[in-house]
């Protein structure tokens, strides 16, 4: 199961609103490819179901996952965080492990 925090399903409600026109049938898409620490890259859009996809609502909003993503994704959990920082999507997932596989040098891996 993936999981949709509050905060991040109001702003996608937000998104989702000034895209009615175009995306009638949207939700938040999640997907997962080849690439970063975990041997994973992890991003979200707004999307529309295609064939083959699973749909499922979670905190009151349509999410999509492809079949080759959903089982890199199962048990992440979808927040968006707004602090001094700056703010943005991020998805958590406890299943990953770290493997520097992106390439990067430095700070971001250890």
């Amino acid at each position: 199961m993936i999981e949709v925090t509050e905060a991040a399903a109001a702003k996608v409600k937000e998104h989702l609103t000034h895209e009615k026109e175009s995306l009638p049938r949207g939700g938040l898409r999640l997907y997962a490819q080849a690439g970063g620490c975990s041997g994973l890259r992890y991003g979200l859009a707004l999307d529309e179901p295609q064939d083959g996809d699973h749909v499922f609502d979670a905190a009151g909003i349509r999410v999509i996952v492809d079949p080759t993503s959903l089982p890199h994704l199962e048990g992440a959990t979808v927040d968006y965080q707004d602090s001094d920082e700056g703010e943005g999507f991020a998805i958590r997932n406890p299943n990953a492990a770290p493997s520097c596989s992106c390439g990067e040098r430095g700070s971001g891996c250890s």
